[in-house]
C-alpha cells in the first residue's frame, strides 16, 4: 500500500479544507508514493517517536500535531522541531499531521471526548461558515437520473444525516448553436426548445472541482450550463468544539470524579462550584478559551476546555455568570 492511500483515507474523514487558517496539516516530509513500511500514530511526531519508527521499520508517522507549524528559515538541528525534521528526511519517514481538520469533524476529537463523557443530542458549538456551495444545472429531463446519480457520487447532495438531497423544477430551455457547434439535440443554426429540468444540490466547496467534472462527464449537451453559489449558511457537521447534555443531572463533585476517571486525570483546574447540578456541558478537545462565549450563549452548565491560558481563566472567572469553567490536565 502507498502512502498516498492512507492519506486519502484520512482526508475522507477529515478533509484538509476543514483546518484552520493557522495550522499546518497535510504531509510534512517524505513522498506519497512510497510503499507503506508499516504506521506508527501519535501525538507529537517528536525526535524520540520517529526513532521508534525507524526502529519498527516504519516509515509513516500520523501525528496530530504538526511538527512544524510555522515556516522554517533554518535548518540546523538547533532546536527539537529541526532535530526532528532532519531525523525524519535522512531516514526517509514521512510525517503526516491531521490536526484541526480533525477537531472540526463530526466524528472527530470533540466527537469522541463527548461519547466518553456520555454527551446525548450533541452537536456543534461553533459551526464553520462559507464552506458550502450550491450546484444549479440545467438537465434533459430524459437524461436527469445519470447526471444527479454522477452528482451525488462526486459528493453533492449531502446536509447533514441526510444525503442524496436535491431540487428539481421542470421548465423549457432554448439555444441555437452555431455552425461549428454538434448539438446533441436539434441542428446548428436553429434554434430549438427542449425539456429540461432545473437541478439543484448542495456540496463542500472544496469538492466543486470534483462534482462539476462529474456533472460535465454525465451531461449529455455540449456545452453545459451551470451555476455555483457560494452559500454563508453555518456547515452543522464542521466547526469547533461540540455541546451536548448528560443523560440525567450531575451534582458538580461528580461529574468533577466521573472527567477524571474516564480520562484517567490527577488534576482538574476549574472554576469555583457554584452549588447546582450539571446537565448541560459544552467542549473542545483543544486550546478552547475562544469558545466560552459560545458555550454560555448555548446555555452549557459547564464548559470544558484541554487548555486555557492563565488570564484568560481568571479573567473568564468574573465573567462566566452561571457556566463552570474547567480545565483538563494531567
Amino acid at each position: 500500500m502507498k502512502i498516498l492511500q492512507i492519506i486519502r483515507e484520512l482526508e475522507s474523514f477529515a478533509p484538509l479544507a476543514y483546518q484552520e487558517s493557522y495550522d499546518n496539516a497535510g504531509l510534512i516530509t517524505g513522498n506519497a508514493q512510497w510503499e507503506c513500511t508499516g504506521a506508527l500514530c501519535t501525538l507529537d511526531a517528536t525526535l524520540e517517536v520517529l526513532m521508534e519508527a525507524k526502529e519498527k521499520k516504519a516509515n509513516l508517522v500520523v501525528a496530530h500535531h504538526p511538527i512544524v507549524f510555522k515556516g522554517l528559515t533554518k535548518i540546523t538541528g538547533k532546536n527539537y522541531v529541526e532535530e526532528a525534521i532532519i531525523y525524519a528526511i535522512k531516514n526517509d519517514i514521512a510525517i503526516y499531521a491531521i490536526h484541526t481538520n480533525l477537531d472540526n469533524v463530526w466524528g472527530g476529537v470533540n466527537s469522541v471526548i463527548a461519547e466518553k463523557i456520555g454527551l446525548v443530542n450533541c452537536c456543534i458549538l461553533q459551526p464553520k461558515t462559507s464552506i458550502l456551495t450550491k450546484l444549479i444545472t440545467f438537465v434533459p429531463t430524459p437524461q436527469l437520473a445519470q447526471v444527479q446519480e454522477a452528482l451525488f457520487a462526486a459528493g453533492a447532495g449531502h446536509i447533514g444525516e441526510y444525503s442524496e438531497t436535491s431540487f428539481r423544477s421542470e421548465g423549457i430551455g432554448t439555444f441555437r448553436g452555431s455552425e461549428l457547434s454538434n448539438p446533441t439535440i436539434g441542428t446548428p443554426g436553429i434554434r430549438e426548445s427542449v425539456a429540461e429540468t432545473r437541478l439543484e444540490v448542495i456540496l463542500p466547496s472544496y469538492l466543486e472541482l470534483q462534482v462539476v467534472a462529474a456533472l460535465k462527464a454525465a451531461h449529455p449537451y455540449e456545452e453545459v450550463a451551470y451555476d455555483l453559489v457560494p452559500l454563508r449558511n453555518a456547515n452543522r457537521r464542521v466547526g469547533s468544539g461540540i455541546v451536548g447534555q448528560l443523560p440525567s443531572p450531575m451534582e458538580e463533585k461528580a461529574f468533577f470524579s466521573h472527567i477524571s476517571q474516564v480520562f484517567g486525570l490527577k488534576l482538574v483546574k476549574h472554576t469555583p462550584f457554584l452549588g447546582k447540578n450539571l446537565k448541560k456541558v459544552a467542549l473542545c478537545g483543544g486550546a478552547g478559551s475562544f469558545l466560552i462565549r459560545d458555550a454560555i450563549a448555548a446555555g452549557a452548565d459547564c464548559y470544558i476546555s484541554a487548555d486555557i491560558k492563565y488570564h484568560e481563566f481568571f479573567r473568564r472567572r468574573q465573567k462566566a455568570g452561571s457556566c463552570r469553567y474547567w480545565a483538563l490536565g494531567k
